[in-house]
């Protein structure tokens, strides 16, 4: 058996055979020619190093299915993930990621009891900003988006503003603040993913989910959106994710005592790390290695405060557009214990990789090593997607998933900026992003594969950014 991880938590656990069912569904669905080749089947019993072998191999298949913008989006995959979710093993074991777009994978070298979650209703409490709790009741077998509209439905939140917002696993601090695990996926039950955790520590919070302060004022127009917004940014300001001065602080109290919520809103647009996510403190290698930094996205970039080894902070930004892809690898470490030890104990380092034109004529690797690495990366993607809708002139509004005789359907919006494809892909999408070559001078956009960082590693574990800009000095 295979155990599959979310940013490092156990989703569920899938054998050889059901993976190898799902592939020829797949290739059933879309042809030979649309679906990666599957790992081959072994007549002989597997040696601890071939069961390795072959755990790699599944997971770079499961990778390259997943960043498929058709295949990833596909009913047949999401559905998939979505039971195998109900059926739950009763001593999960390590819950370490190896790599990829919120997938990780380690294998088990030993039989797992496992047992078939019951579909009945349930109720489910979901955190609002302010501590607020909202109990909905839904099923044990809801999805993402169901438990989001029951949530929106609870609160009165009009059809067309639930796009604007997502559903976060976190974890509480002893501080009162959240450290965020990830946004929960389509193909998720929420239920099942926080209640296995088996740890009261992890919650389901309701976030807004775009980066642009702009879409606020859609937000705004209604009465329960405007509440959400408010309460976010007090407790964002609260737990000193964004920065107000005593004066700033003053006029916020002020706007407090009157209830003017949206004037509110729009001081605190002007402060600093308005809108951002922070997350917990980690290492990176830039300007130097092992150096602690506070990351923050936010603002289509990610926020480097760094502490230098003489103590001195220092802080700088990354935009998004001018990374030109990214990757999130992880090293596992392998049990060669007896059969049926306990696998996968020790601990993870996951690291998340980027590519930064620091200059016109100059590419380079900066690593985050962090336990949110992808977290982190869905961030990233989030925000290309965000940038992808808008040049397009798409709205956020259409973004949301709705269902149609039963299905999940996306709109064409949506399914236009799933995340890009490798960029070794033989897929026609793949020019627009060659094309970037002609605005770099002496830059080479390389095959990844040829990749000069440290540890190399295959294409597959790269995403490639279509909102890359190759631009010159004048804009660093």
């Amino acid at each position: 058996a295979y155990n599959i991880h979310v940013n490092g938590v156990l989703h569920c656990r899938v054998r050889y055979s059901q993976l190898l069912g799902l592939h020829e569904q797949l290739r059933k669905e879309y042809g030979a020619n649309v679906v990666p080749a599957f790992p081959p089947k072994k007549i002989f019993t597997l040696t601890p190093a071939e069961v390795e072998q072959r755990r790699e191999q599944l997971e770079k298949y499961m990778q390259a299915v997943r960043q498929d913008p058709t295949l990833g989006g596909s009913e047949t995959f999401n559905s998939f993930l979505r039971k195998a979710q109900q059926v739950r093993g009763q001593s999960p074991g390590g819950l370490g990621p190896r790599s990829g777009e919120g997938l990780g994978y380690q294998s088990c070298f030993s039989p797992q009891e496992t047992q078939q979650i019951p579909t009945e209703e349930v109720v489910l409490e979901v955190l609002l900003s302010n501590g607020q709790r909202v109990k909905v009741t839904i099923l044990t077998s809801d999805q993402t988006e169901d438990v989001l509209e029951a949530v929106a439905s609870k609160l009165d939140l009009p059809d067309d503003l639930v796009g604007y917002f997502s559903l976060f696993l976190v974890r509480q601090t002893k501080d009162g603040a959240f450290s965020f695990v990830r946004k929960l996926q389509e193909f998720e039950l929420p239920y099942v993913s926080v209640t296995s955790l088996h740890n009261p520590e992890f919650q389901i919070i309701l976030r807004k989910s775009y980066w642009d302060s702009a879409y606020d004022d859609d937000v705004m127009e209604h009465r329960v959106g405007l509440n959400l917004l408010y309460a976010q940014t007090v407790s964002d300001i609260e737990h000193g994710w964004i920065l107000v001065n005593k004066e700033q602080h003053r006029q916020m109290k002020s706007l407090q005592e009157k209830v003017s919520k949206k004037e509110f809103i729009r001081l605190a647009q002007t402060l600093k790390y308005y809108g951002y996510l922070k997350f917990d403190p980690c290492v990176t290698d830039f300007p130097e290695k092992g150096c602690h930094v506070v990351v923050s996205a936010g603002n289509n970039e990610l926020n480097f405060q760094v502490r230098l080894p003489n103590e001195q902070i220092k802080e700088g930004s990354f935009k998004v557009t001018r990374m030109r892809c990214w990757r999130v690898t992880s090293s596992v470490p392998m049990n060669n214990g007896p059969s049926g030890s306990s696998p996968g104990k020790s601990e993870v380092k996951l690291e998340l990789a980027f590519e930064y034109l620091m200059s016109k004529d100059r590419l380079q690797w900066v690593t985050i090593t962090s336990p949110q690495a992808i977290m982190l990366s869905i961030c990233l993607q989030s925000m290309v997607d965000e940038l992808m809708v808008k040049k397009s002139g798409g709205s956020i509004r259409k973004m949301f998933r709705r269902r149609v005789n039963g299905a999940l359907r996306r709109s064409d919006s949506q399914q236009a900026v799933k995340s890009p494809p490798l960029l070794d892909s033989p897929d026609a999408s793949w020019e627009p992003m060659a094309k970037l070559s002609s605005k770099l001078t002496s830059v080479s956009l390389r095959g990844i594969s040829h990749s000069s960082s440290a540890n190399d590693v295959g294409a597959n574990d790269f995403h490639g950014n279509y909102a890359f800009e190759g631009i010159g000095d004048e804009d660093l």
